[in-house]
């Protein structure tokens, strides 16, 4: 059963499924993570599988990392690489680490997945506690556009073959600025349901958060190619610096 107050749910109804549906990502994250973070350890928010951790430390990096779900670490711990990244279950909102980075990333709209904006507010807070003097904390997701949602819903298409057939189906709160997804999988073998809930943050907003927690930003892109962000950029990679 989906709870959205337990961030676990997510991972542990999805670990099955996440490679597959999401394995394929830009390879120049793991290019920006490795020169911003010129040899130094790096930590990850929402490590997941390892998709973009167990990369980075086969380039020589100090990898580690948190995740709310046990089961989305065990498949991390199973791929070649995994043994070599440290990892550890728990809630973005409330963390802490014996040793400190030069970055810590959270990339993919995880930021999201906290469900208030004061948790969202004390995840820049434990990142600050966490990094080196001048560390970067890397964030990237979506720039929110309530246009998706006319009359606050929308059901989307996402994968349509012979065999199966995938559809999103969200409902849309501006006021608290979330949004209830349920990704139905329907094939031979049934339905399978897979939620999720955000709370989603605009880019000015992110940026207070950050200077609440002592981060400043530096630098934002459209893209990990470090296009500009503009007015009609869908995504950014935001980068934050340790005060």
């Amino acid at each position: 059963m989906f709870d959205p107050k337990d961030y676990s749910s997510y991972g542990e109804n999805l670990s099955d499924k996440y490679d597959e549906w999401y394995g394929s990502f830009d390879g120049r994250i793991i290019e920006r993570i490795e020169e911003m973070a010129e040899g130094g350890p790096v930590f990850e928010l929402g490590i997941g599988t390892g998709r973009i951790a167990i990369p980075l430390s086969q380039r020589g990096l100090q990898v580690a990392g948190l995740d709310a779900s046990p089961s989305m670490l065990e498949k991390l711990k199973e791929k070649k690489g995994g043994e070599q990244v440290a990892v550890k279950v728990g809630n973005f909102a409330s963390f802490e680490t014996e040793k400190k980075f030069d970055v810590v990333f959270i990339i993919f709209n995880t930021i999201f997945a906290l469900q208030s904006q004061e948790e969202q507010v004390n995840c820049f807070k434990c990142v600050e506690k966490i990094l080196n003097p001048g560390g970067k904390f890397i964030v990237e997701a979506f720039v929110p556009d309530p246009g998706r949602f006319p009359g606050g819903q929308a059901v989307r298409t996402i994968d349509l073959n012979g065999e199966n057939v995938k559809l999103e189906c969200s409902k849309h709160d501006p006021a608290k600025q979330t949004v209830m997804t349920q990704t139905v999988d329907l094939s031979g073998e049934g339905i399978k349901l897979y939620p999720l809930k955000i709370r989603y943050i605009w880019p000015s907003e992110m940026d207070l958060m950050a200077k609440l927690a002592g981060l400043e930003l530096k630098e934002r892109w459209s893209s990990w190619g470090k296009d500009a962000f503009s007015a009609s950029s869908k995504m950014h990679v935001s980068i934050y610096e340790k005060v």
